[in-house]
């Protein structure tokens, strides 16, 4: 999956859990001052991207500088799906 797929994916998940709304993020956006995430929103973002695109996220590797901005966290999306183990 390339980066414009995730973030049309995370547009989606952001749309569904914010309940507006999201479209034309670009890397520099930053989840939780620009968008008011929270660790709630968070998961359920998570939760909805792994519905969407199969992401498989382990609570104990989470990081939060993986949440810091889209770009931070698209890199996240990518290495976490990269490393995956086939269903």
């Amino acid at each position: 999956m390339n980066r414009d797929a995730i973030v049309r994916a995370l547009e989606a998940a952001l749309t569904d859990v914010l309940e507006r709304p999201v479209t034309g993020l670009s890397g520099e956006v930053l989840l939780f001052d620009d968008l008011h995430l929270d660790s709630t929103t968070m998961l359920e973002m998570l939760m909805a991207l792994e519905n969407s695109i199969g992401l498989v996220v382990d609570p104990e590797e989470l990081d939060a500088d993986d949440f810091e901005s889209v770009d931070t966290f698209t890199n996240f999306v990518e290495s976490t799906l990269r490393n995956q183990v086939p269903a």
